[in-house]
């Protein structure tokens, strides 16, 4: 097993409340420039959780389970670099209160922070309860592989994958491999400690080839010539792993997002191709 430095770091509270969805203009505009009226981010979604498949559903940008935000915006944004995908996360008001769940990723651009409770405490949630998150996991770092960054995750969870040392390397089970050119929204923010950022789906051969169709919620994914150890670029023989953390989307240049958790700018990280690498699995999420 991997040795880490989880001893040594510090868990801390943020928190925010169940954000309702917002809209202005009513219309998305899809790729072929048709405005379109579907369900997009926010609230409680009550029909679609870690493990479905994010791409066979009407809408964009469908966040499962709960979306929270804080509505300071420091605050908000201590919120989502802070927390870690596997956190746990605590209701505090509400017919719900006491209830607990875990943080499945974070969502930038709307600047959400996703949470999944099951379906009896979700039929009890109301927008602007509020929950806690148990933040644990930015500063991780792997004995041995300091030049592989670690972020977004929560120690446990990433003991949990069943990650392997082999030559030196360390081999991650993944559900495909994505090359960098299907990479779009996102590339070029400065940090991947919070967010995610889109696997473009406009190139339908493309999607079937490498496997996109098929991602669920949660999934596993190595994003090739990806290097997201100090924000997102183009790097040949970089790799990123990442967890699958909204829906495909109607919109140019966007897809399912990917929540980054383990970054190399060398070939330090590999995948296992295991098409039940989800974090569904690994959190016991029934």
């Amino acid at each position: 097993m991997i040795k880490t430095n989880k001893d040594k770091i510090v868990m801390q509270s943020v928190g925010g409340k169940i954000h309702s969805p917002i809209i202005s203009n009513p219309y998305r505009i899809d790729r072929n420039g048709i405005g379109k009226i579907v369900p997009a981010t926010g609230g409680i979604t009550y029909n679609y959780q870690i493990g479905d498949n994010c791409m066979e559903l009407v809408g964009d940008h469908v966040e499962p389970g709960v979306s929270i935000k804080n509505q300071n915006d420091m605050e908000n944004r201590a919120l989502m670099v802070l927390s870690c995908i596997g956190n746990t996360a605590i209701i505090k008001s509400g017919d719900a209160k006491g209830a607990k769940g875990f943080v499945t990723g974070s969502h930038g651009g709307i600047d959400h922070t996703l949470i999944y409770f099951n379906k009896e405490i979700l039929d009890k949630l109301d927008l602007d309860d509020k929950i806690l998150i148990k933040a644990y996991g930015q500063g991780l770092e792997i004995e041995g592989y300091e030049d592989i960054i670690c972020m977004n995750i929560d120690p446990l969870l990433l003991e949990n994958i069943g990650i392997k040392e082999i030559n030196g390397q360390l081999e991650v089970p993944v559900v495909t491999e994505i090359p960098a050119f299907m990479m779009g929204s996102g590339i070029g923010s400065a940090t991947a400690f919070e967010g995610d950022y889109d696997i473009m789906t406009g190139d339908i051969e493309a999607v079937k080839k490498y496997g996109i169709d098929k991602l669920k919620f949660g999934d596993i994914v190595l994003l090739k010539d990806c290097d997201n150890t100090y924000g997102r670029d183009y790097l040949k023989g970089a790799v990123s792993i990442g967890v699958i953390v909204h829906s495909n989307c109607i919109k140019s240049g966007h897809g399912p997002g990917v929540t980054t958790i383990l970054s190399s700018k060398t070939s330090k990280l590999i995948g296992r191709i295991d098409k039940n690498s989800n974090i569904k699995h690994y959190l016991n999420i029934e």
